[in-house]
């Protein structure tokens, strides 16, 4: 609760306001439905306002009045509006009408669509989630030839509302749709609700443990899953101890035997594997050095945002406030805005770049312009559909101005800082002014486009039931809560990519290729590849998603989250290859 609170005080910062309501309730105070929205059930981010059906409205004395909510709530979809239905605390409400619906050609249509389409509706009763659908599409008995005649829409015409308090609180609150009505033309439906209030020994701090769903995500596949990955990291630590005891140890004899005999000339201690042949040329900047000095300061920025999400999530419970998760990646991505300026700047003086500047802006703004793009596009398919989903423009320039005002500033105190402590050339080995040669006859499996695609597969395999669980948790309405779960996979997939690559780097190294740095990065971030595969393959065979707007917004986050993933895992990779690099090579002393 103490950690919650200093991050609703850290986030106005975000534009992220706190909602200020205590949850307390005196005997018959006024409770506010709130309405979210609607939309096809197998389209999670098709949604549309609740009223663009052509429901009635009810006829209120009371202002109708829209919620104040956070950045992250509004980057969600969610905008809620007042219902308008009067339902007071602990009063039980008999069946009250709310309106009279005349139904046209044209409802009836909309109507009739909409139910085809198992169209469902969110409401909200004290920032707990309701969930109801819209109507149900039935089939009288009857011969199969004639079962296309008889198919009839039927609209769900009555709200229950049960709701269950401790003391002055809001405990529970459920919805049931009751009375269908048929869908004809001209016919008059007549809208209607109820309210029943019951007492419940629950508390207060356990109310929104009815939404997780305990069996999906502690199931026995869970554990077996993170244990088998444990013994995946086992392998590869023992794999990479055996590769570094017989490149080192051999390093230390031979060059103990140079000692001793110092007539031996430097090419009688050179290695026959070739990996010590490139001494002059391992530390040899790589190409599009500002490229890959904006993408590891990248990747660090969202090593260090990933790491302190999922610790926040396991001291907090992020998941029962509506846009809170949203609201918290904003902030920790501005934050650490800091960190990939002064990695990108260290990396880039340490190998001689010269426009800082231009570095500088690359790295601010790599991943915030794709993004950007992103979400210009969705909005343009979103506004067409007039979904909910679309960002607006004032949410869109608050985006912008907390980029330009917090992320940038920050990225240049990094940068600043970087090139003030970075000092160029700071390898154990000296760059040769003449490149050596790349052997052209390198077995196939040493190739870097082979190392590349291959490296991938294990990190994606320590990963992928996570991803699962995740995915069913965003595109299927399950609230994701085991954050301890996800930080050992996490620790997992940093241990095994770190070993991957480190044998990648080791095999193209002995085939006397230099060209490490790329090789290493590409070698980790191709999980990244796989994710995005398997994300394909989830959307065909575990959703039910249609259209458009919901295959571009699938598509597009997973293309986003993929290009993230794909930049952070070849960081990690570049972390692990480059400690390796300059372990092995820092016993060479050879000019």
């Amino acid at each position: 609760m103490v950690s919650r609170n200093i991050l609703l005080l850290l986030l106005l910062v975000t534009c992220a306001l706190a909602d200020d309501h205590t949850h307390e309730y005196d005997a018959n105070e006024e409770v506010t439905v709130w309405l979210n929205k609607i939309g096809p059930y197998h389209n999670p981010q098709e949604t549309y306002a609740y009223y663009s059906l052509p429901f009635c409205q009810p006829a209120v004395e009371k202002d109708i009045k829209i919620k104040d909510d956070s950045l992250g709530v509004i980057l969600e979809g969610d905008e809620l509006t007042d219902s308008g239905l009067h339902v007071k605390f602990r009063e039980n409400k008999k069946i009250t009408k709310i309106c009279d619906m005349k139904l046209d050609d044209d409802m009836t249509s909309k109507f009739t669509d909409a139910v085809k389409q198992h169209y469902w509706y969110q409401l909200y009763i004290d920032e707990l989630p309701l969930w109801g659908m819209l109507g149900e599409h039935m089939v009288a008995d009857s011969d199969a030839a004639q079962q296309q005649q008889n198919e009839q829409a039927f609209l769900y015409s009555h709200k229950h509302f049960s709701i269950s308090y401790n003391n002055n609180q809001i405990i529970e609150v459920n919805l049931t749709s009751e009375n269908p009505r048929p869908l004809t033309s001209g016919s008059v439906i007549e809208l209607t609700y109820s309210v029943s209030w019951t007492p419940t020994e629950k508390g207060f701090a356990s109310r929104f443990d009815r939404y997780l769903d305990f069996d999906f995500f502690e199931h026995q596949i869970h554990w077996f899953s993170l244990f088998n990955s444990f013994m995946m990291v086992v392998f590869l630590c023992g794999l990479v101890g055996l590769i570094l005891m017989r490149t080192i140890k051999n390093d230390y004899a031979r060059y103990h035997s140079l000692e001793e005999d110092e007539e031996l000339s430097l090419e009688r201690v050179v290695d026959e594997s070739g990996w010590k042949q490139v001494h002059g040329d391992v530390f040899r900047p790589p190409y599009y050095l500002m490229l890959y000095s904006a993408l590891l300061g990248t990747g660090f920025q969202l090593l260090c945002m990933c790491l302190a999400l999922i610790l926040l999530s396991l001291v907090s419970t992020l998941y029962d406030e509506r846009g809170m998760l949203t609201s918290a990646l904003i902030f920790f991505y501005s934050l650490t805005s800091a960190i990939a300026g002064y990695t990108s700047a260290q990396y880039y003086k340490r190998n001689n770049g010269t426009n800082w500047k231009q570095c500088m802006v690359l790295t601010g703004a790599l991943y915030p312009a794709v993004c950007l793009s992103l979400v210009m596009f969705l909005n343009v398919v979103a506004f067409f559909y007039q979904s909910t989903a679309q960002v607006g423009f004032t949410t869109l320039l608050s985006i912008v101005m907390i980029w330009l005002f917090i992320s940038c500033p920050l990225v240049l105190c990094g940068t600043v800082f970087g090139r003030s402590t970075a000092v160029a050339n700071d390898f154990p080995c000296r760059v040769n002014n003449l490149r050596r040669p790349i052997p052209t006859d390198t077995k196939w499996y040493a190739q870097p486009v082979c190392l590349a695609l291959c490296s991938g597969v294990l990190p994606f395999g320590s990963i992928f039931i996570e991803m699962y669980f995740v995915f069913t948790s965003f595109w299927n309405y399950k609230f994701y809560y085991v954050y301890g779960f996800m930080l050992l996979v996490f620790v997992i997939l940093v241990i095994v990519t770190i070993c991957v690559t480190i044998v990648a780097t080791y095999v193209l190294l002995n085939s006397e290729d230099y060209r490490w740095q790329w090789t290493s990065f590409f070698a980790a971030g191709s999980t990244a590849l796989y994710v995005f595969l398997y994300s394909i393959y989830y959307f065909s065979s575990k959703t039910r998603m249609s259209g458009l707007l919901q295959t571009s917004f699938y598509f597009g986050y997973m293309g986003a989250v993929s290009l993230a993933l794909f930049i952070l895992c070849g960081t990690i990779g570049y972390i692990g290859a480059n400690a390796f690099v300059r372990s092995i090579y820092s016993y060479i002393k050879a000019d």
